[in-house]
């Protein structure tokens, strides 16, 4: 896995504008790379694990203190909880999303909520209440100006980040640093 699939794949998240991003990942040596990625992102408040679903690698790059903070919205909590999670503390919630995607089941919809999408697009996703008002990089069924703003934002962002990126600014550069660590 290198940088530049980091930076392509998830700059929302390295720029904190975004809890979380999640991409698929064939890799042999993943596992070091995880490691190595870890060591230059960790001092930024930023995680990278990988979940196996179906034979295939996930890479999930993740921001403990933001999502500790999404996790905290009682329609999230309430979401949590209807689908089986003890919402504890954000580690132990990730555990669990790990093994919901280790069961072989279906794909665990709630993912959207360790991703930073709105609880109520989530929810309404979920139990197929809407259809879908717009759609980006999650299906928004709510407040559709809103969305398409966010939608805009990590576009324009990815797209910067990939231009500096190329410029020769290194992935542990372009990471913000998370506030209060």
């Amino acid at each position: 896995m290198s940088d530049e699939r980091v930076v392509r794949q998830c700059s929302p998240t390295l720029a904190g504008i975004k809890t979380g991003n999640l991409f698929p990942c064939d890799d042999v040596l993943v596992y070091a790379d995880i490691r190595k990625m870890n060591r230059k992102l960790v001092p930024k408040g930023l995680r990278m694990i990988p979940i196996r679903f179906r034979g295939m690698l996930l890479v999930y790059l993740y921001r403990p203190g933001r999502l500790e903070k999404d996790l905290q919205v009682p329609r999230a909590r309430q979401i949590l909880m209807e689908r089986g999670y003890a919402p504890e503390s954000e580690g132990r919630m990730v555990t669990q999303l790990v093994r919901r995607f280790g069961r072989g089941g279906g794909f665990p919809h709630e993912v959207g909520l360790f991703l930073g999408y709105p609880p109520e697009d989530v929810d309404a996703f979920i139990h197929r209440r809407l259809d879908a008002c717009c759609v980006g990089c999650w299906k928004a069924f709510g407040n559709e100006e809103q969305a398409r703003r966010k939608f805009t934002m990590f576009k324009k962002c990815t797209r910067t980040y990939c231009m500096l990126y190329e410029k020769g600014i290194p992935v542990e550069k372009l990471a913000v640093k998370e506030k209060g660590r």
